[in-house]
């Protein structure tokens, strides 16, 4: 792949920008179920890209970035 590591990815930066946003975002919310979910997948967008991206095979890799997008929904 041509990149050295997963914190080289773009994709990877703007993910943990978004999770950070997400917290920010729902730090004082009261609805704590709704909250510590959309705090869960916002986490597990950039965890599972640089999961994938260590895995060093193509079809791996876009299985996990399958599973971010789905975090993402």
């Amino acid at each position: 792949m041509a990149y050295q590591s997963f914190e080289d990815l773009e994709v990877w930066k703007r993910a943990c920008k978004l999770a950070v946003e997400v917290y920010k975002a729902l730090k004082d919310s009261r609805e704590f179920s709704l909250k510590d979910q959309m705090n869960r997948a916002a986490v597990s967008i950039p965890s599972n890209i640089s999961e994938g991206a260590e895995r060093h095979t193509i079809p791996e890799f876009i299985h996990f970035l399958h599973i971010a997008k789905g975090s993402a929904a």
